[in-house]
């Protein structure tokens, strides 16, 4: 998860291109990145389009594709002090092999706080044909881009952190760069469906829930997992997953809901799940999810398991070592802490400040 988050800051996509020449596959995306104007919670704000898009386009693979991004307009990129950022109106050309991995994922900007104006992405990695899934295929592939938003604009968040203050509470959260009743996913009675599912927000964890459906976890970051069955599922920042959902209820319009967790205020958004046919609209109340109750998700968390069975990505795609076979020198250990240096909030690792806001 990590690699993606840093690696795919602020890519996108229009131009597929397929080459085959004895390599694996290429696939060719151009972007133009810019900044305009987008209605999330229905007030004028600027935000990051690419291709003219809020949220971007999703990138589509397969395992050991070869994918060359070309960027126009770049606004900065990449993990300063290990990228160079990319100047405003310069062109920067990706190149990269998605070697023995699959999954779901979402690309990000990491720098002055441009994942708060949007320029996220979902991006998702196919198994080739030859490796089997543990699961049938399902009738559709939807991608949801779920997390919290600000009305105020990312220069003036940073600035709030940067003066040592905590950040506001969020005005509300997005289901794919839209607030509540903004999207429909259309299903077939008796059909299933996979539901790729990322927190791209900033601040808060959220759950996930469809009105009277169960949903069965697959895969957590490349890896399929055992097929547990949940009413709800936490997903916390940076989080993605892939659920199956069967279309087994009567044909009519569902709740899909998103809520915050872990906050008093609750903010929530809700989507359609549509029955094609549908005989009626959504009735009753949208399902209840849980609230402050951090030990309920953390038993959830530990429910989580690798399908060991499954076929899937190499723990070390590259084949440097071997787990197990490392003569282990150095122990570190990291401990995370939030304190307060001259009246200031300040976040620390191992009690090193660092007052760069990435």
């Amino acid at each position: 998860m990590g690699s993606f988050r840093v690696l795919f800051a602020l890519f996108s996509v229009l131009l597929l291109v397929i080459c085959s020449n004895g390599e694996d596959p290429y696939r060719f995306y151009n972007w133009n990145v810019t900044y305009g104007d987008i209605y999330p919670l229905g007030v004028k704000q600027k935000g990051i389009l690419i291709n003219g898009q809020f949220p971007g386009p999703s990138i589509e693979s397969v395992t050991n594709d070869n994918i060359i991004i070309s960027r126009r307009n770049s606004w900065q990129d990449g993990v300063y002090g290990t990228n160079c950022p990319i100047p405003p109106g310069q062109n920067f050309t990706y190149v990269l092999q998605v070697k023995d991995q699959i999954g779901s994922y979402f690309y990000f900007p990491s720098l002055a706080f441009h994942k708060a104006a949007g320029g996220f992405g979902g991006f998702k990695i196919a198994s080739r044909s030859v490796i089997p899934v543990p699961f049938d295929p399902p009738a559709s592939d939807f991608t949801i881009l779920a997390g919290d938003w600000f009305m105020k604009n990312h220069t003036d968040l940073r600035a709030i952190l940067d003066s040592g203050s905590n950040l506001p509470f969020p005005d509300g959260l997005l289901i794919n760069g839209r607030g509540s009743n903004g999207y429909t996913f259309t299903v077939d009675q008796g059909k299933t469906y996979r539901f790729r599912i990322s927190n791209v927000g900033i601040s808060t964890s959220i759950n996930f829930r469809i009105q009277g459906h169960k949903m069965r976890l697959v895969e957590v970051e490349g890896i399929h997992t055992l097929q547990n069955t949940y009413d709800s599922i936490d997903i916390h920042l940076g989080q993605s997953l892939s659920v199956l959902v069967t279309a087994d209820q009567p044909a009519h319009d569902y709740y899909i809901v998103v809520s915050t967790r872990f906050t008093s205020q609750v903010l929530t958004a809700n989507s359609t799940l549509r029955y094609s046919g549908s005989s009626g609209g959504i009735s009753g109340p949208p399902p209840a999810g849980p609230t402050i109750q951090v030990d309920w998700s953390l038993e959830q968390a530990r429910s989580f398991r690798r399908n060991l069975t499954a076929s899937g990505p190499r723990p070390n795609p590259q084949g440097s070592y071997h787990y197990g076979m490392i003569n282990v020198t150095r122990t570190i250990r990291l401990a995370n802490s939030a304190p307060i240096i001259n009246g200031k909030q300040r976040y620390a690792v191992n009690s090193a400040v660092t007052f760069r806001l990435l």
